[in-house]
């Protein structure tokens, strides 16, 4: 007789994904520049290091935020009290306008609609808890998020229905995708109740068109539905085109009747988080907004299970307060982003790898399709392994993002330093020499399809690259 719950021992976390998995060998054997040069490389993780230097900065120059001191006086006591869960004001007044300057300030929060969470994990899970029964739907494009397998749907019991969006069209959302995934879920007998999109995307590193967005307000209008959107890549949006939040769409559209209140308007709700515009995930901050306010009221109750803590709120409240510093932050990671991007982007068209082309973002969509040895998933994930397992890089594949074609893969850029990134392309850059023996022309791999009667073992590869030189280098 089992003694434990079925929510406990069930396998529907979705920790068995190869998202996850590659994290779990990279934290076997991690890369360190100086006591492990030759570990495992992190680039399966969407993390945003390139400005820490702004933010330590600032903290220097303004004691008191991270002291916990107001003019001087420390209000330790004040913060370690307790706090019910609507959350500080002039945290969440701080956090509604800095959305708001994200966007341009093209629309504007406020803040009696934001319901704080810890992180935007708990967010989407509380959306979905106040939106849908277990057993009902949402409709989500391809490919996306794997860790939204676990925060829609493990607690909730909420199905995903995928809405498949291919390479031909640069993976944008189509209206005949769209109808064709609720249909899909009519004949599962599954109840429709909204569409969750990542705006930007993740994994995909663009930002969705206003042709996109309209289409989706379009259709949950006409369907009676939610949209959510999940913008909490909003801040790293760094090259044209720029940026557009569905709020602004709904602005544009006037969706607000004389009552200061219409169904739509009602029935479209924004995720946000600090995690990856201000590269903050250790401290757990995230918001829901929503202009029900049933929606409102009952997700802030639910916020009572994670909480962002009052010393967390406190100092976020003092940063996104000074306008110059958000100014400047925004400004320079996007221009740090735009760099960074263009330099692993550039350093792949080196080795023969192309990319769908981005403009947001922590990473990269690309293409290794031609690197497979058959159109398949199972060749996808024999070569995902062997880059993991002797390249020594941690790269996402396309299947644990629900991709249906075969070959794509979510490289991270933000989380290392450019020396660190040189060396992961260097490594992919020899594996693809000695692997592929795909020629160079004026130092350029060519993109080419393997010939498949000519591929070499996988497993006699070696690879030889240390983090400072290419001398050859023993196994760990």
């Amino acid at each position: 007789m089992c003694m434990l719950s079925t929510k406990a021992t069930c396998n529907s976390h979705g920790q068995d994904s190869s998202y996850f998995l590659g994290w779990q060998e990279y934290e076997k054997n991690p890369f360190h520049e100086v006591s492990n040069t030759n570990g495992i490389i992190q680039m399966g993780l969407a993390e945003n290091q390139l400005c820490f230097d702004i933010l330590k900065s600032w903290l220097a120059k303004n004691p008191d935020a991270a002291g916990f001191q107001r003019n001087g006086e420390s209000i330790f006591g004040e913060l370690a009290l307790f706090q019910d869960y609507h959350g500080i004001p002039e945290f969440k007044k701080a956090l509604a306008e800095f959305m708001s300057e994200i966007r341009g300030n093209k629309v504007s929060f406020d803040p009696s609609h934001l319901v704080l969470t810890a992180g935007a994990t708990s967010a989407n899970e509380t959306l979905m808890f106040c939106l849908a029964e277990p057993g009902e739907a949402f409709l989500l494009p391809t490919p996306y998020y794997p860790g939204f397998d676990r925060d829609l749907k493990w607690r909730t019991g909420v199905e995903i229905v995928p809405i498949h969006c291919t390479s031909s069209n640069g993976f944008q959302v189509t209206e005949t995708a769209v109808t064709e995934a609720y249909q899909e879920a009519q004949k599962r007998n599954l109840r429709v109740k909204g569409v969750l999109v990542t705006n930007p995307s993740n994994p995909l590193g663009t930002t969705m068109t206003r042709n996109e967005l309209n289409m989706l307000v379009n259709f949950v209008e006409d369907k009676g539905i939610h949209l959510v959107s999940d913008e909490i890549y909003s801040g790293t949006a760094f090259s044209t085109p720029s940026f557009v939040s569905v709020m602004e769409i709904l602005k544009e559209r006037e969706c607000v009747d004389d009552n200061g209140c219409s169904e739509l308007w009602n029935r479209v709700h924004v995720v946000y988080s600090l995690s990856k515009d201000l590269g903050l995930p250790g401290f757990r901050v995230g918001a829901i907004y929503s202009n029900d306010d049933r929606v409102v009221s009952a997700a802030t109750k639910m916020s009572s299970f994670g909480l962002i803590s009052s010393q967390t709120q406190y100092l976020l409240a003092a940063m996104l307060s000074d306008k110059k510093l958000t100014k400047n932050y925004i400004s320079e990671n996007h221009k740090r982003l735009r760099q960074r991007q263009k330099k692993l982007v550039s350093g792949l068209q080196k080795a023969g790898i192309s990319c769908l082309k981005g403009n947001a973002g922590l990473f990269c969509w690309v293409d290794m399709r031609h690197l497979l040895r058959s159109n398949t998933f199972e060749a996808e994930m024999e070569l995902w392994k062997k880059i993991v397992y002797e390249v020594r890089l941690n790269i996402s594949p396309g299947s644990s993002c629900h991709c249906t074609e075969p070959g794509w893969f979510r490289v991270c850029f933000a989380n290392m330093s450019e020396d660190t990134l040189d060396l992961a392309l260097q490594r992919l850059k020899a594996f693809i020499t000695e692997y592929y023996n795909i020629p160079e022309v004026n130092g350029h791999h060519q993109t080419i399809r393997l010939n498949h009667s000519r591929r070499r073992s996988l497993t006699k590869w070696v690879f030889r690259l240390s983090f400072d030189d290419r001398s050859p280098i023993p196994g760990r």
